[in-house]
């Protein structure tokens, strides 16, 4: 049988780093999770009820292919609420998760063979998606003194038709300041090019509040999820705001290819916006695990790194202790019984030298976590004394 080019896409490691745990654990042993972006917590209890009430009086069938107008509605409530923004319900599109936005992102706005720049490192299903739609990933190396995230001037001299950044940024945790936000929309209009917010990680911040792009412009399209700051990661409910122009030309490739956003999703989606001791309370453990993390990366022999200000990862660069990120990551798997990810997900490039740590997981896991990766480094004589 043939096989198209459009499908030789990378494989997404922390995916296969994923699968090896579970192998580990259905071996016998126990494995602490620093690997992956999901949160330990389950949907809201709001969430649950509301779809156990659903169930019980509603067939639950196709919605309209924008979503729930109550949920697009309050969704664009949000905005006000956290950012001051009056955003029109009618720009609010509901979608199988985030990655469902990016595809109908990605369609609606791009033709087969315009590039579209992204800051390395950044998540891998950007450049995986953007090659499987015949699109051409631009990846500009994001420079250590910007916190790894794109500036204006690393786009020089390249030619694009867009550009899709992250604030906080999976896998730096970083976050692009109103400024610096504001740069790199400018820079994207002045080329006639699109300009494409991820802001999923939104909500999950630490020090000071993230920027949303339509507080600089409503020419941008937003990609949002209930995965991360609502714990319903496997409920694959997610959001895009696009501009007015762009709202039908969404519907019709929304109403082709999906059909709708999952009904049961978006029944719980909404209920889940309202639960704000338990997204709260999620927050609470975060900020917990950050400082855990923080002191407790170098501690084991992780010092280069730098806090960050959302999300909930750390990036380390481990150059001086690897070349090959993906062997070191499964010997710390192997021996020390701790997940995590090798860079190479994230920067082609540089990520033989990089690991990925989450600290999504109860406080108890990242504390056990951390004395297992101090004990792995210690022999290897490596942890601090």
């Amino acid at each position: 049988m043939r096989s198209s080019r459009r499908g030789t896409v990378d494989p997404f490691i922390v995916m296969d780093v994923m699968e090896a745990a579970r192998a580990r654990e259905a071996a016998g042993h126990r494995v602490i999770h620093m690997e992956v972006g999901q949160p330990g917590t389950a949907a809201p209890r709001l969430a649950r009820e509301a779809l156990a009430r659903a169930l019980q009086s509603d067939p639950l069938g196709y919605t309209v292919a924008l979503g729930l107008p109550e949920l697009r509605s309050r969704i664009a409530k949000l905005y006000g609420d956290w950012y001051n923004v009056d955003l029109d319900p009618a720009r609010v599109v509901v979608t199988s998760g985030s990655s469902g936005g990016f595809v109908l992102a990605f369609t609606a706005l791009f033709d087969a063979g315009d590039r579209v720049a992204l800051g390395a490192p950044g998540y891998p299903s950007y450049r995986q998606i953007l090659k499987a739609l015949d699109l051409d990933p631009l990846e500009v190396q994001a420079a250590a003194e910007n916190r790894f995230q794109p500036v204006p001037e690393d786009l020089a001299g390249h030619d694009f038709e867009g550009l899709l950044v992250a604030s906080p940024a999976n896998p730096t945790g970083t976050m692009l300041d109103r400024p610096a936000l504001t740069r790199l929309v400018e820079a994207a209009q002045a080329k006639g090019a699109a300009f494409l917010s991820d802001e999923i990680y939104h909500g999950i911040e630490y020090d000071r509040k993230a920027v949303t792009a339509l507080e600089i412009s409503d020419d941008v399209v937003v990609i949002n999820s209930f995965s991360k700051f609502f714990s319903m990661t496997g409920w694959r409910v997610g959001w895009l705001v696009v501009p007015d122009s762009h709202v039908r030309q969404v519907e019709r490739l929304a109403q082709n290819l999906f059909i709708c956003p999952p009904h049961v999703s978006q029944v719980a989606a909404l209920a889940a916006m309202d639960a704000h001791e338990e997204t709260e309370a999620n927050l609470a453990v975060y900020t917990r695990n950050r400082e855990l993390m923080r002191l407790g990366l170098p501690d084991a022999g992780f010092d280069r790194i730098a806090p960050p200000d959302g999300a909930f990862y750390f990036y380390a660069d481990v150059s001086h202790l690897t070349s090959d990120s993906v062997t070191f990551a499964q010997e710390i798997l192997d021996e020390a019984g701790v997940a995590v990810t090798p860079g190479l997900d994230f920067d082609p490039l540089r990520g033989a030298g990089t690991l990925r740590f989450s600290y999504a997981r109860s406080t108890a896991d990242i504390e056990e976590g951390l004395a297992r990766l101090k004990a792995f480094m210690r022999k290897r004589g490596l942890a601090r004394v």
